[in-house]
């Protein structure tokens, strides 16, 4: 089993940056398929990021391609998501969620708030 405990939320400004990071606990992290998605008020959570057990692969939602870059560390048991050029569509609570590689997402955090001013 997996524990994830996002941090990193926060208010900034349009065109600003921030970086969400998720710890998790378990031996097993490294076995472990990860991903960002996100949940805006009156909307449906969505996939923003994620990235393979090994870090070799990683897939991006449109709207963020290019602003967002997803990394592992297995060796701290931490998944990020650096956001850059923020907007204020990017205003929502986000996820980390962990899946058996190959498999459904399993395992979700608490969730961070991510707000941008405009």
């Amino acid at each position: 089993q997996v524990q994830l405990v996002e941090s990193g939320g926060g208010l900034v400004q349009a065109g600003g940056s921030l970086r969400l990071s998720c710890a998790a606990s378990g031996r097993t992290f490294s076995s472990y398929d990860l991903g960002w998605f996100r949940q805006a008020p009156g909307k449906e959570r969505e996939f923003v990021a994620a990235i393979s057990w090994g870090g070799g692969n990683t897939y991006y939602a449109d709207s963020v391609k290019g602003r967002f870059t997803i990394s592992r560390d297995n060796a701290k048991n931490t998944v990020y998501l650096q956001m850059n050029s923020l907007k204020p569509e990017d205003t929502a609570v986000y996820y980390c969620a962990a899946a058996v590689a190959g498999m459904g997402y399993d395992y979700w955090g608490q969730g961070t708030q991510v707000t941008v001013s405009s």
